[in-house]
């Protein structure tokens, strides 16, 4: 009778040493997606890649410009602010403050 107990644990743990073996033995197959026939997605050439430098650092000095400008402005609002008058704009400067430094910050870390 004491077998019969025994026997079952030990086909228990063949069966899942078994069932462990097979699941490390497994390797799931990569697929390699087939090349696109859109030349859109083509890599570009160095001269394109040159021109679409230089156009973002043209819009990214356009904006440091503007955010420079806008800047500029925050002193005067905060003396009418210290006066006691809250311009209708300041808020809206400030976000858009926020908003050009965090695009400048995001394009030029590497």
């Amino acid at each position: 009778m004491h077998r019969l107990p025994v026997l079952a644990i030990l086909v228990f743990f063949i069966f899942f040493w078994v069932l462990s073996t097979d699941a490390l033995q497994h390797r799931p197959l990569l697929i390699q997606p087939p090349q696109s026939m859109n030349q859109d997605n083509a890599k570009p050439t160095p001269e394109q890649v040159t021109l679409r430098k230089r156009i973002d650092l043209l819009q990214l000095q356009k904006e440091a410009d503007d955010l420079a400008r806008t800047a500029q402005t925050i002193p005067t609002d905060m003396a009418t602010v210290r006066k006691g008058m809250l311009p209708k704009d300041v808020i809206e400067k400030l976000k858009q403050i926020e908003k050009l430094s965090k695009r400048l910050r995001t394009e030029l870390t590497p």
